[in-house]
């Protein structure tokens, strides 16, 4: 078994959808464990995709691989933005539709028919319906700033050549990464108290969760300050981690 120590300090700002209040979009104080497998190169998105979530395949693929790591949690007092956001158009003429913007190319007219929007060539009289995207036009968005850093701890079966430099989050912002093999050895606790991040899905069926502060986060809520009795692994540095930990796709197949 082989632990590496993972630090990012992020080079530019970083940002997650973790929250949607109203129109403010918020980015909270971690980057999940899901997000960093593909960030790493661990696992591959598709390049077109239709909307379908492909966790349960792929984490799969790296449970078989002996392939774990834990959601990375910042160092210290994190460093947020805000900036806001307006993708109005600037045409002289536009409208607000049902979760659309509608605008008309020169020699276009756009009409109404209930809660749809038409465009209607004027030279042919050909129409087509104006199509609704999830997309939003105006809001506040709060981000990760330059210069957070995070850590999370990566498991391998065999040893991993890591990339120094990674893209994260909707914006694929550059950070930097540095990796470094720790030693360790396993021991038991009773009441371990965790302050990282733990995915509750990835717990090991011997681990007895006894207090936890829950994150409400998607795709999976994350627990903090948990207390734990278990089987661990305690690192050079004091840092405890359960043994056994394994992406829990079974959670993830029975949520759909």
């Amino acid at each position: 078994m082989q632990i590496y120590r993972c630090e990012l300090t992020l080079l530019e700002r970083t940002f997650f959808s973790s929250r949607e209040v109203g129109n403010f979009y918020q980015t909270e104080p971690f980057i999940g464990n899901y997000a960093l497998c593909y960030a790493l190169g661990l696992v591959a998105s598709p390049y077109h995709n239709r909307g379908q979530i492909h966790y349960a395949e792929h984490l799969t693929a790296l449970n078989e691989q002996g392939v774990y790591l834990t959601p990375a949690s910042i160092v210290g007092q994190p460093r947020f933005a805000i900036e806001q956001f307006n993708a109005m158009p600037d045409s002289y003429w536009f409208a607000m539709g049902n979760n659309a913007l509608i605008t008309k190319p020169d020699g276009w007219d756009a009409e109404q028919r209930g809660s749809a929007w038409y465009l209607r060539e004027r030279a042919t009289g050909a129409s087509r319906k104006v199509r609704t995207m999830n997309r939003p036009q105006i809001g506040s968005i709060k981000l990760l700033g330059i210069g957070n850093r995070a850590i999370f701890h990566l498991f391998s079966s065999d040893a991993l050549q890591l990339p120094s430099y990674i893209r994260l989050g909707k914006w694929m912002s550059k950070a930097r990464l540095t990796a470094e093999k720790v030693t360790f050895q396993t021991i038991r606790e009773e009441s371990a108290h965790l302050r990282q991040l733990i995915n509750p899905l990835d717990l090991p069926a011997g681990a007895v969760l006894q207090t936890f502060d829950l994150l409400s986060v998607h795709p999976v809520p994350l627990l903090r300050n948990a207390v734990i009795s278990g089987s661990f692994y305690r690192l050079k540095d004091g840092t405890l981690l359960p043994v056994g930990m394994r992406f829990g796709v079974e959670g993830l197949s029975a949520n759909g």
